[in-house]
Parts: structure tokens; sequence; C-alpha cells
């Protein structure tokens, strides 16, 4: 189970991130990342209008990913890192 949080909604809708977009990093992330409770998964992301990169923040309760923050990154700053 997938729970989103006010402000996690909030950034989808500015970003225009959909829900599938966002479960589609958070299932295959190219890039894994655990810090202590967090959960920060990262995916380059194509489609015919957009090119990006995206990052989703979670953490697991009871077996239920609860969404923090999701927003794209700038590409540079994510190719540099890889």
């Amino acid at each position: 189970m997938i729970k989103i949080s006010r402000h996690a909604k909030n950034n989808m809708r500015l970003y225009k991130i959909s829900k599938d977009e966002l479960l589609s990093v958070i299932e295959q992330p190219q890039k894994f990342i655990r810090e202590n409770d967090k959960f920060i998964a990262i995916s380059h992301l194509k489609t015919k209008l957009q090119d990006r990169v995206i990052k989703v923040v979670y953490v697991i309760e009871k077996n239920t990913k609860i969404i923090i923050t999701v927003y794209p990154l700038r590409k540079l700053k994510h190719q540099a890192q890889s």
C-alpha cells in the first residue's frame, strides 16, 4: 500500500508529476539510497513531452510506503553524481 503526503501531492501538482511516474520511480529506481529510516529513489524518465530526473523520498511503516516528497532534479547535477 502507498500513501502520499499532502506535501508530496502539492509537489506532484506543481511539477506535473503523475502518480504513474511516481510509482515507476519507486518500483524501478535507477539509483536507490537508504538513509536511516528514509528511502530515496531516483530515476530518469523519458516521455514524448519531457525528459527529466525524478527523486522520491519515502518511509515504510507497517508495510505501507509513505511518500514524504517528490520533485524533479536538474539533469546535470544528477549525471555528475552518477
